[in-house]
């Protein structure tokens, strides 16, 4: 199986859950898969949370595919996390590599220098990919000389249990390229989908303007929050309404979902944050994990 290099920020970073969850969850699933795989981080002390936080879910799966039967579920952690090597520097490991993912802050800047860095020492035949889900691919592709070896592998939280992986495929991405992402996807035992680099891709560009419609309904006095919430799960068959989505996905990140949208493209309705969403923000109410949102926790 190819060896994979996984990069994950370094430092918590309030934006996106940070402390590397994306990349800790792709690590552990491409290692559960067969592949070997190195998780990259500046910062040793986040690679020690990582490696212990995979460690942690790892047993929790053997637990549920073993049941009583210790002695499987030992060798299943054991042999899993001997797929998992870390590095602080890319450099050292990006020669024996087929794929790199990146998983690091939502911020393009800090990805141009990461890929620019990346582009200019690793071999030629290295696959570039990102796990972003606010920014155009194209646009991380840019600063690199491979843009055609360059796609999107979109992950979902919590990547050990969501299915879906979005593969994202730019003007420039080759058929082949395309192709490889999509096997790797299938590899990892993900359903994957393929689509082109518009904002959001397939899910949060349905999504987020839904959360978004729900939250001016709310501020028209339309309905409740609960309300709007009972509708779209027993009418529409969500798991959950927009409201508890909301909360749940951090209120700040999808804000920061929309602004980014809003900025560039200042003429979609749909795409200007409503102002109840910026002001709960402002009011640090950034849902489930601040302990409120729109509802309580």
């Amino acid at each position: 199986h190819c060896s994979i290099d996984i990069f994950i920020s370094s430092g918590i970073n309030a934006e996106y859950g940070g402390g590397g969850l994306m990349g800790a969850g792709i690590t552990q699933v491409a290692a559960q898969t067969g592949h070997k795989v190195c998780l990259v981080d500046l910062d040793s002390n986040i690679l020690e949370q990582s490696t212990a936080r995979i460690n942690k879910s790892l047993s929790r799966v053997a637990k549920k595919k073993f049941g009583e039967g210790a002695d499987g579920a030992k060798e299943f952690v054991e042999s899993t996390m001997g797929a998992i090597s870390t590095a602080t520097s890319a450099a050292e490991v990006i020669g024996e590599t087929d794929l790199v993912i990146e998983a690091i802050v939502e911020n393009l800047s800090v990805k141009h220098r990461l890929f620019k860095e990346l582009d200019s020492i690793a071999p030629q035949n290295v696959i570039f990919a990102s796990n972003t889900s606010s920014l155009g691919i194209g646009e991380i592709a840019e600063v690199t000389t491979r843009k055609d070896r360059f796609g999107g592998l979109h992950f979902f939280n919590p990547v050990p249990v969501m299915k879906l992986l979005e593969v994202i495929k730019t003007d420039d991405t080759s058929a082949e390229t395309l192709a490889s992402l999509l096997a790797f996807g299938k590899a990892m035992g993900k359903v994957t989908v393929e689509c082109s680099d518009t904002p959001g891709f397939i899910v949060n560009r349905l999504l987020v303007p839904m959360m978004s419609e729900a939250v001016k309904m709310l501020e028209r006095g339309v309905a409740s929050a609960k309300d709007i919430d009972t509708a779209m799960k027993l009418g529409a068959g969500h798991p959950m309404g927009p409201f508890q989505l909301a909360d749940y996905v951090g209120l700040d990140t999808t804000l920061f979902i929309m602004n980014g949208w809003h900025e560039k493209f200042p003429e979609v309705e749909m795409f200007t944050p409503p102002e109840g969403l910026r002001k709960l923000v402002e009011e640090g109410k950034l849902g489930a994990k601040s302990g409120e949102g729109f509802y309580k926790y």
